[in-house]
C-alpha cells in the first residue's frame, strides 16, 4: 500500500535544511532553492510530489523499488547492478549535493555482500547529513576519510536487522556528529535504549514536536540526539 504524506509550504529558508521523517529509514531532504531528496526511497513511502532525488541503500524491498515515479530526476542505487556496475554517485543539483561511500553487506546466505550497502552523503548550505543505510560493519580508515566531517547522522536503531545499538555506537563515536537522528525502529522501546546508550557519550535527547525540523550551521545544536514525532514502524 501506497502511503503518500503531504509536506506543505515553502523552501526552508537560505542558510538552511529540512529534514522530515517519512518512516522507516525514509527521510525527505529540502532545500532553500527547492531542491528535494527522499533516503531509501521504496515506491511505498511518498510524498505528495515526487522529489528530485532519491537514494536507495541497498537492494530490499523496503529500501529500493525498481518503479520509480515519474518526475525523478536521479535515483541513485547504492549497490553493485549489472547495468551500473560498482556503485559511485556524484551528483549536485542546484543547493544539494548527494554523494555516496559503499560499504559491504552480510549475504542472505550466509558470507559477504561486496558493496551491497551505500552510505550516502548529503552536502547543503555548508551542513553534511549523512544516511548510514543498512550498515553491516564498522567503517574503517579509509570509509571515514571519505564521508568527511558530519553534522547531522541518520542512524538505523532496530538493533539487529543492521547492527546491534551499541556496535552503532561505536560508529557515531568514530564519526562524532553533532547531531543524531534515529531512524529505522519500531516502537519507543528501541529509542528508549538508545537514547541511554547515547546518554553514555555525552549526547542529550531532544523530542521535537513535529516530524520536521529544519537546521542552520549556526543553530545546530551539540551533541543531540534529536527524535522527530511520529517516528518508527
Amino acid at each position: 500500500m501506497v502511503r503518500v504524506q503531504a509536506i506543505l509550504g515553502a523552501p526552508p529558508p537560505a542558510g538552511s535544511v529540512e529534514l522530515s521523517y517519512l518512516g522507516h529509514s525514509s527521510y525527505l531532504i529540502r532545500t532553500p532553492e527547492g531542491v528535494s531528496a527522499i533516503t531509501d526511497y521504496n515506491g511505498y513511502v511518498r510524498t505528495a510530489l515526487p522529489p528530485d532525488i532519491v537514494t536507495m541503500n541497498h537492494a530490499h524491498e523496503t529500501h529500493y523499488t525498481d518503479f520509480v515515479e515519474p518526475g525523478i530526476t536521479h535515483a541513485l542505487r547504492g549497490w553493485v547492478t549489472a547495468e551500473g556496475g560498482y556503485p559511485r554517485h556524484d551528483v549536485t543539483l542546484r543547493d544539494l549535493r548527494v554523494r555516496n561511500v559503499a560499504t559491504n553487506i552480510r549475504g542472505l546466505g550466509g558470507g559477504m555482500e561486496v558493496a551491497g550497502n551505500s552510505i550516502f552523503i548529503f552536502e547543503t548550505n555548508g551542513l553534511c547529513i549523512v544516511h548510514l543505510g543498512h550498515l553491516h560493519h564498522q567503517l574503517t580508515a579509509a570509509h571515514l576519510a571519505r564521508i568527511g566531517a558530519v553534522d547531522i547522522l541518520l542512524v538505523p536503531i532496530d538493533d539487529g536487522m543492521t547492527m546491534a545499538q551499541a556496535e552503532f555506537a561505536q560508529v557515531i563515536k568514530a564519526l562524532a556528529p553533532r547531531v543524531v537522528m534515529p531512524m529505522h525502529y519500531f516502537g519507543p522501546t528501541l529509542v528508549d535504549r538508545f537514547l541511554d546508550l547515547m546518554r553514555g557519550q555525552g549526547y542529550r535527547a531532544r523530542f521535537h514536536p513535529s516530524p520536521t525540523i529544519r537546521f542552520t550551521k549556526r543553530n545546530l545544536p551539540r551533541r543531540t540526539v534529536v527524535v522527530l514525532s511520529g517516528g518508527g514502524d
